[in-house]
């Protein structure tokens, strides 16, 4: 019974999908005698990476972007979640706005990595403002369009009871656009990443994007290799952190079926 529910477990099968793709990378490494420059192998980048957890190399780094990180998707998601109600409310604010919004958003954030090192020097401010306004729009975009999803007979419901604009926005269209602003909050926990490690690439001495432009310069490629490991799982971490946090705050509010709450 159990070997049956293990090959039917989707993990089970992600894990053996990459136990398969590391063995034939090592396979394919000592077969063709590919010079670590080129493609190390991953018991040499695992190697890398160990060493460098276990004398305390990688931890400043970690811990620098993971505060750049933080800070930048703190204040991208307060900003984008503030314009998100008040243009979600104000189609005039929509129409004025948004041309300037939409403009920010396509000029590419690696453009404007110099000029906000220029502006607010080296070290972490740049960083944090940069992955604020990659984090800014999908905030902005989900608040809006879930808002803006309310039943239209629970509108007129909460206008026959007479409610106020900012009690409707509040007691109706904020809870059902809830789903809706999660899924803009998990892309931007991912996209937070992307912006500070970009912003370190341009403007960081710490860091893990800077430790791989460091890498580069040293043509250190295991080295590179293990540090994207790390961004990788930091990556998926904040994923399952914004996945799962919404839940834990709401939990309080989720009755069970008997109708008590959890």
């Amino acid at each position: 019974m159990m070997p049956a529910l293990i090959w039917k477990s989707p993990r089970w099968w992600s894990l053996t999908l990459l136990l398969v793709f590391l063995a034939a990378w090592e396979w394919a490494v000592g077969l063709f005698a590919w010079s670590e420059l080129v493609l190390p192998a991953p018991s040499v980048v695992a190697a890398t990476l160990w060493r460098g957890l276990e004398n305390g190399y990688f931890w400043p780094h970690i811990m620098q972007t993971f505060k750049e990180v933080l800070g930048g998707l703190a204040l991208g998601i307060a900003l984008g979640f503030f314009f998100g109600l008040l243009l979600g409310e104000s189609s005039f604010g929509r129409r004025v706005l948004m041309p300037y919004i939409i403009a920010s958003q396509v000029v590419p954030k690696l453009a404007l990595a110099p000029l906000l090192t220029v502006w607010l020097g080296f070290g972490t401010l740049p960083v944090v403002v940069l992955t604020a306004l990659v984090c800014f729009f999908p905030l902005l975009e989900s608040t809006m369009t879930g808002i803006a999803q309310t039943d239209p007979t629970h509108l007129m419901m909460f206008r026959m009871l007479g409610a106020s604009r900012w009690r409707t926005l509040w007691c109706l269209k904020l809870p059902s656009g809830v789903p809706t602003i999660l899924s803009g909050l998990r892309i931007a926990a991912v996209l937070a990443l992307v912006g500070a490690v970009v912003g370190e690439f341009i403007g960081g001495s710490t860091g893990l994007g800077a430790l791989i432009i460091a890498a580069q310069g040293a043509m250190d490629t295991p080295l590179m290799f293990a540090v994207l490991i790390l961004i990788t799982a930091m990556g998926l971490m904040l994923y399952l952190c914004a996945q799962h946090l919404p839940r834990w705050l709401l939990r309080p509010y989720l009755f069970t079926e008997t109708g008590n709450r959890t």
